[in-house]
Protein backbone atom coordinates (compact mmCIF):
# COMPACT_ATOMS: atom_id res chain seq x y z
CA UNK A 1 0.00 0.00 0.00
CA UNK A 2 1.70 3.30 -1.30
CA UNK A 3 1.96 5.63 1.58
CA UNK A 4 -1.30 7.91 1.05
CA UNK A 5 -2.89 4.69 1.51
CA UNK A 6 -5.06 4.46 -1.52
CA UNK A 7 -3.76 4.06 -5.00
CA UNK A 8 -2.61 7.18 -6.64
CA UNK A 9 -4.38 8.95 -8.95
CA UNK A 10 -1.79 9.30 -11.75
CA UNK A 11 -1.89 5.19 -12.43
CA UNK A 12 -5.11 5.50 -13.98
CA UNK A 13 -4.46 8.08 -15.69
CA UNK A 14 -4.49 7.36 -19.75
CA UNK A 15 -1.15 8.07 -21.09
CA UNK A 16 -1.96 7.31 -24.61
CA UNK A 17 -4.67 9.97 -24.91
CA UNK A 18 -2.13 12.05 -22.55
CA UNK A 19 0.91 11.24 -25.18
CA UNK A 20 -1.44 11.83 -28.27
CA UNK A 21 -2.13 15.55 -26.87
CA UNK A 22 1.80 15.87 -26.46
CA UNK A 23 1.78 16.09 -22.76
CA UNK A 24 3.61 13.58 -21.91
CA UNK A 25 7.91 14.19 -21.65
CA UNK A 26 10.16 11.12 -21.24
CA UNK A 27 13.75 10.89 -20.06
CA UNK A 28 15.53 7.59 -21.01
CA UNK A 29 18.67 6.76 -19.17
CA UNK A 30 20.87 3.72 -20.99
CA UNK A 31 18.04 2.85 -23.15
CA UNK A 32 14.96 2.48 -20.83
CA UNK A 33 12.68 5.05 -19.56
CA UNK A 34 14.03 6.65 -16.22
CA UNK A 35 11.01 9.21 -15.75
CA UNK A 36 8.46 10.98 -17.37
CA UNK A 37 6.56 14.46 -16.62
CA UNK A 38 2.87 15.08 -17.80
CA UNK A 39 2.81 19.50 -18.44
CA UNK A 40 -0.54 20.79 -19.20
CA UNK A 41 -0.82 24.25 -20.43
CA UNK A 42 -3.01 26.10 -17.86
CA UNK A 43 -4.98 29.56 -17.51
CA UNK A 44 -1.27 31.68 -17.34
CA UNK A 45 0.78 29.03 -16.01
CA UNK A 46 2.19 25.59 -16.80
CA UNK A 47 1.13 22.89 -14.71
CA UNK A 48 3.36 19.63 -13.50
CA UNK A 49 0.22 16.59 -13.66
CA UNK A 50 2.57 14.13 -12.77
CA UNK A 51 6.27 13.85 -12.11
CA UNK A 52 7.66 9.96 -12.16
CA UNK A 53 10.53 8.20 -11.80
CA UNK A 54 11.73 4.58 -12.01
CA UNK A 55 11.86 3.54 -8.25
CA UNK A 56 14.87 2.17 -8.76
CA UNK A 57 16.15 5.17 -10.32
CA UNK A 58 15.35 7.56 -7.22
CA UNK A 59 17.88 9.72 -5.61
CA UNK A 60 20.01 10.42 -8.62
CA UNK A 61 18.25 13.68 -9.46
CA UNK A 62 16.13 12.58 -12.53
CA UNK A 63 13.21 14.32 -10.66
CA UNK A 64 14.95 17.47 -10.51
CA UNK A 65 15.82 17.54 -14.24
CA UNK A 66 12.43 16.96 -15.46
CA UNK A 67 11.31 19.46 -12.97
CA UNK A 68 13.85 21.88 -14.66
CA UNK A 69 12.91 20.73 -17.88
CA UNK A 70 8.93 21.81 -16.75
CA UNK A 71 10.32 25.02 -15.91
CA UNK A 72 12.31 25.64 -19.16
CA UNK A 73 9.56 24.95 -20.99
CA UNK A 74 7.13 26.84 -19.38
CA UNK A 75 9.24 29.44 -20.35
CA UNK A 76 9.46 28.63 -23.93
CA UNK A 77 5.86 28.55 -23.94
CA UNK A 78 5.76 32.13 -23.08
CA UNK A 79 4.39 31.40 -19.22
CA UNK A 80 5.68 33.17 -16.10
CA UNK A 81 5.00 30.64 -13.68
CA UNK A 82 4.35 26.68 -12.95
CA UNK A 83 1.87 24.61 -10.96
CA UNK A 84 1.20 21.37 -9.38
CA UNK A 85 0.23 19.48 -6.33
CA UNK A 86 0.70 16.79 -4.22
CA UNK A 87 -1.18 14.76 -1.53
CA UNK A 88 0.27 16.21 1.80
CA UNK A 89 1.17 12.61 3.41
CA UNK A 90 3.71 13.19 0.64
CA UNK A 91 6.59 15.00 3.01
CA UNK A 92 9.58 14.80 1.24
CA UNK A 93 7.73 16.01 -2.50
CA UNK A 94 6.68 18.74 -0.28
CA UNK A 95 10.38 19.49 1.26
CA UNK A 96 11.90 18.90 -2.50
CA UNK A 97 9.62 21.25 -4.36
CA UNK A 98 10.12 23.83 -1.55
CA UNK A 99 13.60 23.72 -2.40
CA UNK A 100 13.04 23.91 -5.80
CA UNK A 101 11.12 27.07 -5.07
CA UNK A 102 7.73 25.82 -5.06
CA UNK A 103 5.41 28.07 -2.46
CA UNK A 104 2.85 26.34 -1.29
CA UNK A 105 -0.44 28.19 -2.27
CA UNK A 106 -3.56 26.42 -0.71
CA UNK A 107 -4.16 22.97 0.95
CA UNK A 108 -7.79 21.29 0.12
CA UNK A 109 -9.68 17.98 0.30
CA UNK A 110 -10.78 16.55 -2.99
CA UNK A 111 -11.49 12.97 -4.27
CA UNK A 112 -10.61 11.64 -1.12
CA UNK A 113 -7.42 13.06 -0.93
CA UNK A 114 -5.58 15.93 1.43
CA UNK A 115 -3.82 17.83 -1.48
CA UNK A 116 -1.20 20.62 -1.22
CA UNK A 117 -1.27 22.98 -3.97
CA UNK A 118 2.46 24.92 -4.82
CA UNK A 119 3.82 27.13 -7.10
CA UNK A 120 6.91 29.10 -8.43
CA UNK A 121 6.82 32.22 -10.36
CA UNK A 122 9.50 31.76 -13.09
CA UNK A 123 12.11 34.55 -13.43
Amino acid sequence: MPLTGARPLPMDDNYAARCEAGQVFCLHQDNALAGLIVLVDGPGHLWIDNVAVEPALKGQGLGRDLMAFAEEEARRRGFAETRLLTNALMAANITLYAHLGYAETERRQEKGRHRVYMAKRLE
